[in-house]
C-alpha cells in the first residue's frame, strides 16, 4: 500500500478510539504517568487521528464490495462510460472504506472500484474509516441517494431495511438522507409491488409515476396486465390513473346487479303471494329498498266489491 500523505497508524486508537486506548490504559496501569509519556501518547493520538482522515493509495486486489451495500444494478454501459474517464483523469474522488482483516471493505465507491478494474487500474485513492454496521448502510445509502445512483426499489429496500433492522422512523431516515417523511413513505410503498411489475420499474419500462398509480391495483394479476399495457401503448401516468379508477368502479357496478337481481327476485316472490291470495294480478312498484307502492289490478265491480271484502277481514 503507498501512501498519499503519510504511513498508516498502528495505534490501537485507530480502530477503536483513542478516548477508549487512554481509559485502558489508565485502568491497568493504576498510576500517573510522566510528561513524556504523555507526550508519545498525545503524538501517538494525533498521527491516528490524521490517519483515519488521510488518503491513501490502495491496491484493487485488496478491496472488496461490501455485502450491505443498498446498490445492486451496475449497468454495464454507465460502468464503462466511468472507466473510460478513469482512464484519462483517473480516480478523482477517494473510496470511503475501513478495515476488515487484512482487507478493505468499501463503505463508499464500489461503482468507482468496479470501473478501476475495467480500465485496468492497479490502484485508487481511498479514506479509512471505522464504523458500526447501521453507520455504513446509512453512508452507503446516503451516498447513493445524493448521487441518484440507486433505482426505485434498491432505495426502497434500504429504507426498510433501516426501519425493520435498525427500528429508524420514517421521521429520522428523512433527515439522514435529506428528504422529506413523504418521499420515504411512498418510496417504501413500492414493495408493495408485484415482484415482476418491480422488476419493470427497476429496468425502466414504467416511471415511478406509474408505478405509485398501479398500487391501487391489489391484485396482483391485474396490477401486471396494466403494467404491461402501459408499456405497449405508451400510456402517461394521468392515464394509468384513469384506468385504474375504471378497474375499481367494475367490482363494485357487478355488486349492484348481483344485489338488484337479488332484490328483483324477492319482490317477484312476494307479488306470486299476494296473487294467490287476492286471486288477480299484483304489482310492487319499489322506490327503494323500503319504500314503495302495492297495485292490485280488478276487472269487474264484482270483483272489487270481492277484493275490498277481502282485505275488511284481514283488519
Amino acid at each position: 500500500m503507498a501512501k498519499a500523505k503519510r504511513g498508516l497508524g498502528k495505534g490501537l486508537g485507530a480502530f477503536f478510539g483513542e478516548e477508549v486506548v487512554q481509559e485502558v490504559t489508565k485502568d491497568q496501569m493504576g498510576d500517573k504517568k510522566d510528561s513524556s509519556e504523555e507526550e508519545r501518547e498525545e503524538g501517538t493520538a494525533s498521527e491516528d487521528k490524521e490517519n483515519e482522515h488521510s488518503e491513501f493509495f490502495v491496491k484493487l486486489s485488496l478491496i472488496e464490495p461490501n455485502g450491505e451495500q443498498p446498490r445492486k444494478d451496475f449497468r454495464e454501459e454507465q460502468l464503462q462510460e466511468l472507466a473510460d474517464s478513469i482512464k484519462k483523469y483517473g480516480v478523482l474522488q477517494p473510496l470511503l472504506v475501513q478495515k476488515k482483516g487484512d482487507l478493505y471493505e468499501i463503505i463508499a465507491g464500489e461503482r468507482r472500484w468496479r470501473a478501476a478494474k475495467l480500465a485496468g487500474i492497479k490502484e485508487v485513492p481511498v479514506v479509512i474509516r471505522e464504523y458500526g454496521k447501521q453507520q455504513a448502510i446509512e453512508i452507503a445509502l446516503i451516498e447513493n441517494v445524493q448521487r441518484e445512483n440507486l433505482n426505485p426499489i434498491e432505495e426502497a429496500v434500504a429504507y426498510q431495511r433501516l426501519m425493520h433492522e435498525f427500528h429508524l422512523k420514517q421521521e429520522e431516515i428523512a433527515e439522514r438522507v435529506c428528504k422529506n417523511r413523504t418521499t420515504i413513505t411512498n418510496s417504501v410503498r413500492l414493495l408493495n409491488l408485484a415482484p415482476e411489475v418491480q422488476k419493470m420499474l427497476v429496468e425502466g419500462l414504467i416511471s415511478s409515476g406509474h408505478a405509485r398509480a398501479l398500487l391501487a391495483v391489489t391484485d396482483p394479476e391485474m396490477q401486471l396486465a396494466l403494467a404491461a399495457k402501459i408499456v405497449q401503448e405508451h400510456l402517461s401516468v394521468r392515464e394509468v390513473e384513469k384506468a385504474v379508477k375504471a378497474l375499481g368502479k367494475e367490482p363494485r357496478e357487478k355488486k349492484k346487479e348481483k344485489e338488484d337481481e337479488a332484490l328483483e327476485l324477492i319482490f317477484k316472490n312476494l307479488e306470486e303471494r299476494m296473487k294467490m291470495v287476492v286471486g288477480t294480478k299484483v304489482n310492487i312498484n319499489r322506490k327503494d329498498r323500503s319504500k314503495g307502492k302495492i297495485e292490485i289490478e280488478y276487472y269487474s265491480e264484482a270483483e272489487l266489491e270481492r277484493i275490498v271484502e277481502l282485505i275488511e277481514t284481514i283488519g
